[in-house]
């Protein structure tokens, strides 16, 4: 790793617990272990961490509610649910109130590995390069101003708080205007290739996205829907029309 990650586990199973910090410890991962959700919740509040690996079902507070009191102070700290139940519904719910990703009990210890690395790098990407060479000039398209080297994104001049997945995305759309995605190639390129979601995910994050950026959401302006195919961000012309 590039550097030394701080992550906060909320798991009330200690089997599970022990296994993901002993995991998380071979990363060489400082990790701090909630074994409830109120403990959880004031943990997160009291200190700064690079990752949440959440669970679901938790006594005192559930999972979903830390995950919509926490987007709602944190918009960019990415989260990894751990839930029990396979329902779509229980994942949706998650992925809705600002989950970047998830993992159905039991898991693999190599399925965990692979989701937490994959969240690692894009955290080594987004942080600020203190010797870098090269700024990378902010992208103007219409009204949206997306700076990535402040990892700051404007709508008329006002700030929208996307998570991280929403930036991800927001940020790959405008970096290609016109190009058509499919679902699967951005599970592929967002969520990494040993992402085995489902094409819902992709769906669930764009119309969240979609209502933070568009000025009518059933109506998008900025990225619009490929019937048969997937999704694009408008072509600049489209935009200054």
């Amino acid at each position: 790793m590039a550097s030394q990650h701080h992550v906060l586990l909320v798991e009330d199973d200690p089997q599970i617990g022990r296994l993901v910090s002993t995991h998380l410890d071979e990363l060489g991962c400082v990790v701090a272990w909630a074994r409830d959700g109120a403990e959880g919740l004031r943990r997160f509040r009291a200190q700064s961490f690079d990752l949440l690996v959440l669970d679901l079902m938790l006594p005192t507070l559930d999972g979903l509610e830390i995950c919509r009191r926490i987007r709602a102070e944190n918009p960019f700290v990415p989260i990894l649910m751990l839930t029990a139940k396979a329902e779509k519904r229980d994942v949706v719910r998650g992925l809705e109130i600002g989950a970047d990703d998830y993992l159905t009990k039991p898991f693999s210890t190599a399925e965990l590995l692979a989701r937490i690395k994959a969240l690692f790098r894009r955290i080594d990407v987004d942080r600020p390069r203190e010797h870098a060479d090269v700024e990378e000039q902010a992208l103007h398209r219409g009204a949206l101003c997306i700076d990535p080297d402040e990892h700051r994104v404007t709508l008329h001049g006002r700030r929208v708080d996307l998570t991280a997945k929403e930036y991800d995305l927001l940020l790959l759309f405008a970096r290609h205007p016109g190009r058509a995605f499919s679902r699967r190639e951005l599970l592929n390129r967002i969520w990494g290739a040993e992402f085995e979601g489902f094409d819902h995910t992709v769906n669930t994050h764009i119309n969240r996205l979609r209502n933070k950026i568009e000025p009518a959401a059933e109506a998008p302006t900025f990225i619009q829907t490929v019937w048969g195919v997937g999704y694009r961000f408008a072509e600049l012309e489209e935009l200054y029309e």
